[in-house]
């Protein structure tokens, strides 16, 4: 049996992996005795700080992420293709839909066992009974605690902010537009189908030169959130709070997340100086999340300082912008190729608690650890995915020394470069793409257990389902 501890995104779908492969898995999630800051229900996988994957595009490393893990049987990948919503050349959900159909699977597969426990110390782990430590940026004060008595050292934290959402009914539509950037995502990405997910998802509220260095003094001005004494606040540069980023020049936003480029106000039928870009929340679009615009604001500064957005004068708030700690481990010094502990053999981290950043990246942690994990179970060669793909990116991030390791997406930095430098970026990336797919069918036709469901070695080779023993090789 595997037990495992945490149910978001890297814990489910460990779990589905392993349990598609004849495991046995013990998931153990605090909820419903208790939630995180950042958690509002009791079902597993709960996207809590947007509801976007990002882009889809193959030009674009989490696009070829995300294609890799469909390729392979990801049950997120699955589930969040089923409760998509529209968002231009992005993958986003309705994250209800996409909890619920995570949850319902989870609980209804035989192998699987559900626990409702608070983990305040590491389970005991053996050769036959490994855990998988998958307790997400959130981990709690006492494991997290534990976690760093076992591995030596202090373990890291920065903090990840959220973006508000407000009310569709509460945008003033007159005064805004919808529209995608150059007809596509708020990335610029491509959308596989137009006509199904819309061109113009987004909505758009622009500013002029004067109402934005208003605005951008406004934000620096306005009341924060301020950590406790004894918080390292060590902010991700991929999720900076809207307010950091006005700190560091007024143009700063006109360049980040309030960028004008590939837009055209309809009205004036030119670009605005500076927009704000809303992404529908549900399919039914009865909610926007504010694109890129996570904060630490107080809740009445936001309320303030948001409605000077032009068309949301009158925004209703359904959930406020807010900040959380994000715990993670120094993963190049003490995980070894299989995400095992070093000092702490049979105990397997997987997920945000590596450092890996992203909802598909840390879905791709916990199916690469179940992979990995399932091959030493079954007395099977270790074979990881190929360095050139995207999956393989993942365990060179975790894998690479870096002076002061720190979270990261999956960018095409961590995937070897391509031999021919004289292409194109856009071409390049398209190659890269090209190579990885090519690189994962050869691999995924020669591997073992690479695709969950496919043949299962015999219980000849002491394969643990249920409660036998298994009778393995450590990674």
């Amino acid at each position: 049996m595997v037990t495992i501890v945490g149910a978001g995104l890297a814990g489910c779908e460990a779990a589905w992996q392993l349990a598609q492969r004849g495991i046995h898995v013990r998931l153990i999630e605090q909820k419903p005795l208790a939630r995180t800051h950042a958690q509002t229900s009791d079902s597993l996988c709960e996207l809590v700080c947007s509801n976007s994957m990002r882009g889809a595009s193959l030009v674009n490393a989490v696009g070829l992420l995300k294609e890799e893990l469909r390729r392979v049987g990801s049950l997120i990948l699955e589930k969040a293709d089923e409760a998509r919503v529209p968002a231009g050349g992005a993958l986003a959900v309705d994250r209800d839909v996409f909890s619920r159909k995570v949850t319902d699977e989870i609980t209804n597969h035989p192998h699987i066992e559900r626990v409702s426990a608070i983990v305040d110390r590491i389970p005991e782990a053996s050769s036959s009974r490994p855990v998988i430590l998958a307790t997400g940026p959130l981990t709690g004060d006492a494991l997290a605690s534990d976690l760093a008595r076992v591995i030596g050292e202090e373990h890291l934290a920065y903090y990840d902010a959220i973006a508000p959402i407000i009310s569709a009914e509460s945008i003033d539509w007159t005064r805004v537009f919808k529209q995608s950037r150059w007809g596509k995502g708020a990335d610029g990405e491509s959308s596989f189908s137009a006509t199904s997910l819309g061109d113009e998802a987004y909505v758009n509220c622009a500013f002029d030169q004067e109402g934005y260095a208003k605005f951008v003094q406004a934000l620096v001005q306005a009341e924060k959130v301020e950590p406790r004494a004894f918080e390292d606040v060590r902010y991700f540069e991929g999720c900076l709070p809207v307010e950091v980023m006005a700190s560091r020049g007024e143009m700063t936003l006109a360049f980040g997340p309030m960028k004008p480029v590939g837009l055209t106000d309809p009205r004036t039928g030119q670009r605005p100086f500076a927009v704000v870009q809303l992404r529908p929340e549900d399919e039914a679009m009865t909610a926007y999340n504010l694109v890129g615009f996570q904060t630490r604001m107080t809740y009445g500064a936001q309320q303030e300082v948001l409605r000077m957005i032009p068309g949301l004068e009158e925004a209703e708030f359904l959930r406020f912008g807010s900040v959380h700690r994000n715990t993670f481990v120094n993963a190049p010094a003490l995980l070894d190729e299989c995400m095992q502990l070093r000092n702490r053999p049979h105990v397997y981290l997987a997920g945000q608690v590596t450092g890996v950043e992203g909802y598909v990246e840390s879905c791709a942690g916990g199916y690469i650890c179940a992979l990995l994990l399932s091959q030493r179970l079954f007395g099977e060669a270790i074979v990881p995915p190929p360095e050139s793909t995207a999956l393989g990116g993942i365990r060179t991030h975790l894998m690479r020394p870096q002076p002061k390791y720190q979270p990261s997406n999956i960018t095409w930095a961590c995937m070897p470069p391509h031999p021919n430098r004289r292409l194109k970026k856009r071409d390049r990336y398209q190659a890269l793409a090209e190579r990885a797919l090519h690189d994962l069918e050869e691999w995924s036709a020669s591997a073992p257990l690479v695709r969950s469901g496919f043949a299962i070695p015999t219980t000849e080779q002491s394969v643990l389902v249920g409660q036998n023993e298994i009778s393995a090789r450590s990674c």
